[in-house]
């Protein structure tokens, strides 16, 4: 496959993911600032702000409106929603001749409500609602529609790689707020679609259980050690050169000793400094994402997340 075509379909897949969780992080942090009027509504938006690597204005305090502009309506800001949907667009353009036709039109009519304004026009909860949708439209019409070939796996690869790193941040924001007498964890698991499996799972709701569940479990799609498996499946099919020993691709080795690391430490080490553990997650996927652009790619397309700051 061209490697400007396994470029694109990677960053179909991380674009996708990356606007629907960070509508969901938007959702749950906004949700609590609702839910309990004594939240400091200022710094509340500085730690979102800076878990998802933007640097706050220095002068005065920061609204949520602010907040807002700058991760959901801005196309102009490298880490909001309207910038990560053009940017899968553009992505979906480079790879049109690639891509079912369903597919396509699936992608270029979600992102033609930014420019008519569409988008701009709708108001929390209606946003992350949209999105969502188109999330699931976008990665349901994939599903459907593409032959499970070299691009199919790097679509997946992409939107694993994405979904690790975002429920990372998920997990840290909830983490931050947990400290406070909202619900935080509840509402994060209601974000990820997760709260029902949850409750199935462990009959009960404790922040440590609830931790557990969005990093550990395997069963769970949204999980982190579910996307690491996932990402790391991907590769190993990518891969496929029949090496008897040992892990000769860089991403894989990175992930997989981030996930056995994840899975066979203690989960109270893990849980003692959850923002800290999640920067380092969110550090090995900038560092896999790297070390898959050397190997497959030419490396000019996207703008990649690297740790808690945007690197362009």
């Amino acid at each position: 496959m061209l490697s400007r075509i396994a470029e694109s379909l990677f960053w179909i897949g991380r674009y996708v993911e990356r606007a629907e969780d960070t509508a969901r992080i938007l959702d749950v942090q906004t949700q609590l600032m609702l839910e309990d009027p004594g939240v400091d509504e200022s710094a509340t938006c500085r730690t979102l702000l800076s878990i998802m690597g933007v640097d706050a204005p220095d002068d005065g305090p920061v609204s949520v409106p602010t907040t807002l502009e700058l991760l959901a309506y801005d196309a102009q800001s490298p880490v909001s929603i309207a910038a990560a949907l053009a940017a899968a667009r553009e992505s979906a353009r480079r790879a049109r001749e690639t891509l079912s036709e369903p597919l396509w039109e699936s992608i270029n009519a979600t992102w033609r409500a930014i420019p008519s304004g569409r988008f701009r026009a709708l108001r929390p909860p209606a946003t992350f609602r949209w999105v969502r949708d188109r999330a699931a439209l976008i990665n349901g019409t994939a599903d459907a529609t593409m032959t499970r070939d070299e691009g199919w796996q790097f679509l997946v690869l992409g939107r694993s790689i994405e979904r690790a790193d975002m429920t990372a941040r998920l997990v840290a924001t909830a983490a931050i707020a947990s400290t406070g007498p909202a619900p935080a964890w509840t509402t994060t698991l209601r974000a990820c679609g997760g709260y029902e499996a949850f409750l199935r799972a462990y009959r009960g709701q404790t922040d440590r259980q609830a931790a557990e569940f969005l990093l550990l479990d395997r069963l769970f799609p949204r999980s982190v050690v579910h996307a690491l498996d996932r990402a790391e499946d991907a590769l190993a099919t990518l891969e496929s050169t029949g090496q008897r020993a040992g892990v000769r691709d860089d991403a894989q080795r990175l992930l997989g000793r981030t996930r056995t690391d994840l899975v066979y430490r203690s989960l109270s080490d893990v849980v003692v400094n959850l923002p800290r553990e999640m920067e380092r997650l969110q550090h090995t996927c900038a560092a896999a994402t790297e070390a898959i652009t050397q190997r497959y790619f030419a490396g000019s397309e996207a703008t990649e997340w690297h740790g808690g700051k945007v690197v362009g």
